[in-house]
C-alpha cells in the first residue's frame, strides 16, 4: 500500500478526499496502527521528553501554600489570617457577606490551627465567634492547595451552630456547607 492510501484511511472521508485532491502525503502515526506502541513512546522513555526530542519536560516546583493574608470566598465573605506561629496557631478576622440575623453584620474574631506540612498543602481549622451580632459560632476545616501556576486556594467545609431556645428546636440549630477561598491580591 502507498503512504497516501494509508494516510487517507486515518482521516474522515472529506479530509481524506481533500488531501488526495491536493496531492499531499500524510504519514500514519504509530498510535493509528493496531498493536503498535504510541508514536514517540520509546523516545519519551529514553529521553524523558514529553513533546519533542531534545527538550526535557520537568514539572514546575510547587509553591508552598501560606495561610497568612487576606482571602475571599465565592459569596464575597472576606477574612484576614495572621502569621502562623511555629506551633501552627493563628488568629484573624472574618467579615461575612451573608447572615440570617436582622442585626448589622460586623467583623468577627477567628482563631485557628494549621497542621505544619513539609509539602505546603496543609490542613487547618478555625472557629469564628459571631458574638458581635449573632448568637452563633462557625467552625471551618479545610486544606490549602497551591497549584503549579502559584494560585492558592482554600477548600473548606463548615458547621454553623445557632443558639435555639429549647431542646425541641435542636434539630434546626446546625447548618453545614462548603466554601472555596482565593487570595486577595
Amino acid at each position: 500500500m502507498s503512504r497516501l492510501f494509508l494516510s487517507t484511511l486515518a482521516l474522515p472521508i472529506g479530509a481524506a478526499l481533500a488531501v488526495t485532491a491536493a496531492g499531499r502525503q500524510i504519514l500514519c502515526q504509530a498510535a493509528e496502527i493496531p498493536g503498535s506502541e504510541k508514536a514517540g513512546a520509546k523516545e519519551e522513555k529514553a529521553t524523558n521528553t514529553k513533546w519533542w526530542p531534545g527538550h526535557e519536560w520537568k514539572r514546575p516546583t510547587r509553591k508552598q501554600c501560606n495561610l497568612t493574608g487576606s482571602w475571599k470566598n465565592e459569596l464575597g465573605s472576606k477574612m484576614y489570617l495572621s502569621k502562623v506561629d511555629n506551633q501552627g496557631n493563628f488568629f484573624g478576622e472574618y467579615h461575612t457577606a451573608v447572615s440570617s440575623t436582622q442585626k448589622p453584620i460586623q467583623t468577627s474574631p477567628l482563631v485557628g490551627s494549621q497542621h505544619l506540612d513539609e509539602d505546603g498543602q496543609c490542613t487547618f481549622g478555625f472557629t469564628v465567634n459571631w458574638k458581635k451580632f449573632s448568637d452563633s459560632t462557625t467552625v471551618f476545616v479545610g486544606q490549602c492547595f497551591a497549584e503549579d501556576g502559584g494560585k492558592e486556594e482554600l477548600r473548606t467545609s463548615w458547621l454553623l451552630r445557632e443558639k435555639v431556645n429549647s431542646l425541641s428546636d435542636d434539630w434546626k440549630a446546625t447548618r453545614t456547607g462548603q466554601n472555596i477561598f482565593t487570595r486577595i491580591e
